[in-house]
């Protein structure tokens, strides 16, 4: 009886904790560059004062995000890039550490610094700032020409290069901002990672979300009756032990 509660308790929690999961991923199917967050859950025994033998919870963990490349589509917009192969943008973060996306719909602020979703892009020294009224062309290995208002194609200047990163597997972790991190160093400080001089984007491309609305769909329905079963085993836990008391009354 015990074993039985607290093992459809946790699962029940941890279905609701998935299903959290699934409806971010879903509601994210149209988010440029969006990795799907992956969800599980293991068993470990109860800790603390209702440690017992017989009390075994689920607990629920998000080892990663699916980082499987999304479909791409060209839109002819000078200002979007689509990341390729494993290559990853480097944009500066709220709290001014550098962070690491596959949203290529690049802006460009009022004061001519490039933005992605209001984020200044990293270039080589740091944040790139563009000639105010320039037309832009982004290369393929991210290095950025503009030609200033008012002048032809001879006065084309380069005036800065995206940086693009390749990391290996399990170097990026996932922020409360959607943004990636790479791993602290030893002294525990953010990380960053080297740029990569072979990475390459695509310009006048975006790269959609790499979640399945069908999928995603699949999984509510599957997470919400396994929640619907963990609460049946709940409401039979109690009816038995209403039958228990009903009988040990009787013998007393």
């Amino acid at each position: 009886m015990d074993r039985m509660l607290y093992t459809a308790m946790s699962g029940a929690k941890n279905s609701m904790d998935q299903q959290s999961v699934v409806s971010n991923n879903l509601s994210n199917v149209t988010t440029t560059g969006f990795r799907a967050q992956l969800q599980a859950a293991r068993s470990v025994p109860v800790q603390g004062e209702a440690l017992l033998a017989t009390r075994t919870s689920a607990v629920t963990t998000t080892p990663g995000s699916d980082f499987s490349q999304g479909p791409v589509e060209y839109t002819g917009r000078t200002l979007d890039v689509a990341m390729q192969d494993d290559a990853w943008m480097a944009v500066q973060a709220d709290d001014g550490t550098e962070t690491y996306t596959r949203r290529g719909d690049l802006q460009i602020d009022s004061d001519g610094v490039l933005l992605n979703v209001g984020r200044p892009v990293m270039g080589e020294g740091g944040p790139i700032a563009i000639p105010q009224g320039a037309q832009v062309s982004i290369g393929a290995d991210g290095t950025i020409s503009a030609i200033p208002e008012g002048v032809g194609p001879e006065a084309l200047v380069e005036v800065g290069r995206i940086k693009l990163v390749t990391p290996v597997e399990g170097a990026l972790t996932r922020g409360e901002d959607a943004l990636f991190r790479a791993q602290p160093n030893e002294e525990g400080e953010p990380g960053a990672l080297p740029a990569d001089e072979n990475a390459k984007l695509v310009s006048g491309a975006l790269e959609g979300s790499n979640v399945s609305a069908v999928d995603a769909m699949v999984s509510m329905i599957d997470v919400a009756r396994r929640y619907d079963m963990q609460m049946k085993v709940l409401s039979t836990a109690d009816e038995n032990a209403q039958r228990a008391n009903g009988i040990l009354s009787i013998q007393g």
